[in-house]
C-alpha cells in the first residue's frame, strides 16, 4: 500500500451518487490494475458497506470514512461553508490537507468543491488565483488544447490571466507532454486594439518579452482557433471560459447524434459506416466529454480533481486516472519555481494596471 499513491473520493458527490462512482473506481482498478491506487472513500458508511459487495476489486483497494452529511447540487457557498465539517467533500478535501491523500475526486457542487479546496489546500506561492483547467479536444490525432479558466474566476484581472499562462503552460508541459507550448489569450480578435484593457495590457507585455519568456506566446486568438489546433493554451476569464468549454461539449454531442440519424436513414450508410469502424472509434474518443472527464483547480497546493455532475462509471474512471497522473507530477513545485522566475514582469504589470 506505500507504493500507491492514496486519493480521497467523494462518494456522494454528483447526481449519479455512490453507483457511479464505485462502478467508476472498480473501472479504473481493472483497467489500470491494483497496484498503481488506494483510495480513501468519504460518505455514508453503512449505504457504502451495503454497494461495496458488488465491487470485491473495490473492497479490496479502499478504506470507508464515515461522512454522515451530503452537499447538494442546488447548495449555495454561503449557507454551506460554516456547516461543511461533516460533509464527504469536505472530509475528502481536508483529507489531502493533512497529506493523507494526495489528490481527491468529486463530481458534486463546483462552487462549493472550488471554495472548500481553496479554503483548506491554500494557493501556491506567487500565484494570485486557482483556475478551473482541463484539456479539451483540438487539431488532429490525440492533440489536445489545455483551457482556463473555466469556471472558477467570472472577473479577472491582467495579473490574474497572467498567472493562468503560467498555470496553463507548465499543466501543457508536465500533464500534456507538449514542450514550450504555444499560449494564447482569448479575445474578440486577434488585432492588438481589441478587447478590455486588461487584456491589452497583458498583451503588450507579454510581446515585449516574447523571447524570455518560458513559452511561445503568439498573441490574441479567437474561438474558432481553440479547436484548430494553432494554439495549446487558451487564457480566459471563467465566465468566457465555462461557455467555451460547454460550447465545445455541445458540439460534440451534436455532431455524435448527427451521425447516428443519419446512419439510421440509409442500408448504405450503414454498411459504409461497417468499413469506418475505426474512425469512428477515433472520433469518439476525440469528442466524447467522458474521455477529459476531470477538470483540476490548478494553482492550489493539492491537487483537487472535478468531474461532471451527471458522470457515468467510464467518466469517473477517468477522472480517477487524472487524478493519479497529477499526483505523480512534480507540477506544483514547477509552477511555483516558475512563477518567481517570472516575479519581475508580474510587478511591471501591476504597475502598469495601476
Amino acid at each position: 500500500m506505500s507504493t500507491k499513491k492514496i486519493i480521497a473520493i467523494d462518494a456522494f458527490g454528483g447526481d449519479n451518487g455512490p453507483v457511479a462512482v464505485l462502478g467508476g473506481m472498480n473501472q479504473f482498478l481493472y483497467q489500470n490494475g491494483e497496484d498503481k491506487v488506494f483510495f480513501r472513500l468519504f460518505g455514508d458508511a453503512k449505504k457504502l458497506g451495503n454497494l461495496l459487495a458488488k465491487y470485491p476489486r473495490v473492497m479490496r483497494n479502499c478504506v470507508v470514512i464515515d461522512a454522515p452529511d451530503v452537499i447538494k447540487g442546488t447548495d449555495k457557498i454561503r449557507d454551506v461553508i460554516r456547516h461543511a465539517q461533516n460533509t464527504s467533500m469536505y472530509m475528502a478535501i481536508d483529507d489531502v490537507r493533512s497529506g493523507n491523500s494526495t489528490a481527491v475526486v468529486s463530481a458534486g457542487n463546483t462552487g462549493v468543491l472550488m471554495s472548500l479546496s481553496k479554503l483548506a489546500l491554500k494557493t501556491i506561492d506567487g500565484i494570485s488565483r486557482p483556475a478551473i483547467t482541463t484539456m479539451l479536444p483540438s487539431g488532429l490525432g490525440d492533440t489536445r488544447v489545455v483551457g482556463l479558466d473555466l469556471g472558477a474566476n467570472v472577473q479577472c484581472s491582467a495579473e490574474n490571466l497572467f498567472d493562468f499562462a503560467i498555470l496553463g503552460s507548465v499543466y501543457a508541459e508536465v500533464i500534456g507532454h507538449m514542450p514550450k507550448p504555444k499560449v494564447g489569450i482569448l479575445n474578440i480578435g486577434e488585432e492588438s486594439t481589441k478587447g478590455r484593457e486588461a487584456l491589452k495590457q497583458l498583451n503588450e507585455l507579454l510581446t515585449k518579452y516574447r523571447d524570455s519568456l518560458p513559452y511561445d506566446y503568439i498573441g490574441f486568438v479567437e474561438g474558432n482557433d481553440v479547436t484548430a489546433g494553432v494554439v495549446q493554451v487558451v487564457v480566459t476569464d471563467g465566465f468566457t471560459g465555462n461557455v467555451m468549454l460547454k460550447t465545445v461539449e455541445g458540439t460534440a454531442k451534436l455532431i455524435t447524434r448527427v451521425l447516428k440519424a443519419n446512419l439510421k436513414q440509409s442500408i448504405l450508410a450503414l454498411i459504409g459506416a461497417f468499413f469506418l469502424v475505426h474512425v469512428f472509434k477515433r472520433l469518439k474518443h476525440k469528442i466524447d466529454p467522458r474521455s477529459y472527464a476531470g477538470a483540476t483547480f490548478l494553482g492550489l497546493k493539492g491537487f483537487a480533481v472535478k468531474t461532471h455532475g451527471n458522470s457515468d462509471a467510464l467518466a469517473f474512471a477517468n477522472a480517477i486516472k487524472y487524478a493519479a497522473d497529477l499526483s505523480t507530477a512534480n507540477l506544483n513545485d514547477i509552477i511555483a519555481a516558475r512563477a518567481s522566475s517570472m516575479a519581475q514582469i508580474r510587478s511591471e504589470l501591476q504597475d502598469i494596471a495601476e
